[in-house]
């Protein structure tokens, strides 16, 4: 039977080796974006994001959602992005309370700079290592999981935590 207060060594295991994984992958990618782009690997998600959805802008709070990150977070980003010239902010023609984010061409080129030495590092630490069965396998895994933690509200929808005043 299954101890709900535990982890077995197998469970135990499996977490301790997706966290390690995700270190060294991230590590290795946070490096190859700066060294080919001089991006994060935020603004690298915030670009790459906004390069697939329709017409090349999302609503900044949607895509604060989708790349679970926090809107102060995605606003400080952007600033850095729209000064860097790679992206637009601009009020949202559906919503006057919200912002739209806009990939321009200087940003898409940006991702063409870096997307071939970004796919290079992923296939290097990541697919390489592993068989089709073993990719297909981990990647349902994942989806599974990654589905069950987005099952909950986006953090936009959630209230917003009030301070307390001493």
């Amino acid at each position: 039977m299954t101890d709900p207060e535990r982890l077995d060594a197998t469970e135990l295991g499996a977490f301790f080796a997706l966290m390690e994984v995700s270190s060294l992958v991230q590590h290795a990618v946070d490096q190859q974006l700066r060294t080919d782009g001089g991006l994060t690997n935020v603004q690298f998600k915030v670009l790459m994001t906004l390069r697939e959805a329709p017409g090349g802008r999302l609503r900044m709070t949607d895509l604060a959602d989708d790349l679970v990150v926090s809107r102060s977070g995605l606003t400080y980003q952007a600033g850095l992005l729209e000064k860097a010239g790679l992206v637009v902010r601009t009020p949202s023609p559906e919503d006057e309370r919200s912002t739209t984010l806009s990939l321009t061409a200087e940003g898409r080129q940006r991702i063409e700079d870096v997307l071939s030495g970004h796919i290079g590092v992923v296939r290097r630490l990541l697919i390489d290592p592993l068989s089709r069965r073993e990719i297909t396998a981990l990647g349902e895994a994942l989806t599974k999981v990654r589905d069950h933690l987005r099952a909950d509200p986006p953090r936009s929808a959630a209230p917003r935590a009030r301070r307390r005043n001493p």
